[in-house]
């Protein structure tokens, strides 16, 4: 019997040390991704021009009339720290979580979403990117692994293109991939087009040009039948703070079936700091 109990001691440790092993091995995935995608920050960026708006909508000239100062540096990348709720559940039980997270945001390129978020002693973090969403629960235990396919591409795409909306907007200024078209007098639609993806993103922007919301299609599993299909996806923008030229909003409220009466916003952040590095040290939320 002791013997039996040795062995059985034996194999929880070297299962437990095999756990933290797999955990530190995505740790430096993740660490890796944001390095990559922090250094495509232009080193010697186009400062901002308002003749650099010629021939756009209406709307798309208010709205970077409003989210870029003229002479602001047109810095593509950015690194986005945020505290706020996360929603594990649906609209009826929402579920929500208190979420810590930092993102490193490279549009048209991809985008890494390093989060921790806790409820008692209930525990999750992980990441999400363009290439993989990766959840562990207590930090020990894998909970969700997905990612490597079209379908998981194809709406990360859709994510970070509408995410290059609020916090930064000169990489979808005309000549860094972005084409905008009129939608009506307060709205214009920007289509970015990338790797053989298309996604287009309605702005909703008031008098001034600030953005109040934004609202797309987007190809997600995220129903009852848990089969990929589009779906409203959107947001509401609020609380603006100038970052080194740049007026974006530090309360985003987003999620599925957007304008609709099954709206359930699971992604509510407030953010308290937005950088734009040229090589990050990457801080961990965990």
């Amino acid at each position: 019997m002791k013997i039996f109990f040795l062995i059985l001691l034996i194999v929880l440790v070297a299962t437990a040390l095999a756990l933290w092993f797999w955990r530190q091995t995505d740790h430096a995935s993740d660490h890796a991704a944001m390095a990559r995608l922090a250094a495509l920050q232009p080193t010697a960026p186009e400062r901002f021009d308002v003749s650099l708006l010629e021939g756009l909508p209406e709307p798309a000239q208010r709205y970077f009339r409003y989210t870029i100062q003229p002479g602001t540096p047109l810095y593509t990348v950015a690194r986005i720290s945020m505290t706020g709720k996360f929603g594990m559940g649906n609209r009826e039980s929402p579920d929500y979580m208190d979420m810590q997270a930092s993102q490193v945001l490279a549009m048209p390129e991809g985008f890494v979403w390093k989060m921790g978020a806790s409820r008692g002693a209930l525990r999750v973090s992980g990441s999400d990117t363009e290439k993989w969403t990766r959840f562990w629960l207590m930090g020990l235990l894998p909970v969700a692994r997905m990612g490597g396919d079209a379908d998981h591409t194809r709406s990360a795409f859709a994510r970070y293109v509408a995410e290059s909306v609020f916090w930064t907007p000169a990489a979808l200024l005309p000549g860094q991939g972005g084409k905008w078209e009129l939608v009506d007098v307060n709205t214009a639609r920007v289509i970015v087009r990338h790797n053989g993806m298309e996604q287009a993103v309605d702005v909703v922007v008031a008098e001034d040009g600030r953005p109040l919301q934004v609202n797309f299609d987007r190809w997600t599993n995220a129903n009852s039948e848990k089969v990929h299909r589009l779906q409203p996806f959107g947001g509401y923008l609020s609380e603006f703070r100038e970052f080194v030229g740049f007026r974006l909003p530090t309360r985003v409220e987003a999620g599925n079936f957007f304008a609709t009466e099954n709206y359930f916003p699971f992604f509510i952040a407030s953010v308290t700091d937005i950088e734009f590095p040229k090589h990050d040290a990457i801080g961990d939320p965990e």
